[in-house]
């Protein structure tokens, strides 16, 4: 008898536990597009700092988005890197985010900074959002 109690006691636990992995997971891996300085934060994480297009992607403009200069910036960022043998570190800082409706623009403060401490460089970025079914990223435009 205590040993069928102890055992169905077990197994409650294991349910239960397994159950809460799923929601925490759930929770961890979820995709959120609900404020643009959300968005802005995980794009840029994607984009500039790992580098995947994919999950970039999943923060982008459906359609139509332009982030020609910001490729241009990452790609030179990749450049620098093979042509120096560094590895650099992009970090931002989001300064303002303003909105009007379904749109609006976060100005963001980018740094690159050489892994060994040796250099660093700054620029501000205008990155606009759009609200479609979500905020997403649509454009990225350097101001300074």
């Amino acid at each position: 008898m205590a040993l069928a109690l102890t055992g169905g006691l077990m197994a409650l636990l294991c349910v239960g536990g397994v159950g809460a992995f799923f929601v925490l997971y759930d929770e961890a891996t979820e995709i959120k597009r609900d404020t643009p300085g959300a968005v802005v934060t995980s794009f840029l994480g994607a984009y500039l700092s790992n580098r995947n297009d994919q999950d970039a992607a999943l923060y982008q403009c459906k359609s139509g988005a332009d982030l020609t200069a910001l490729q241009a910036y990452r790609d030179d960022t990749v450049r620098r890197e093979k042509d120096f043998s560094v590895g650099i570190t992009i970090t931002w800082r989001i300064v303002s985010v303003s909105t009007d409706g379904a749109s609006g623009i976060a100005k963001v403060d980018v740094s690159r900074r050489i892994s060994d401490g040796s250099g660093r460089d700054g620029s501000s970025w205008d990155l606009t959002v759009q609200d479609q079914d979500g905020w997403r990223v649509c454009g990225a435009k350097q101001t300074e």
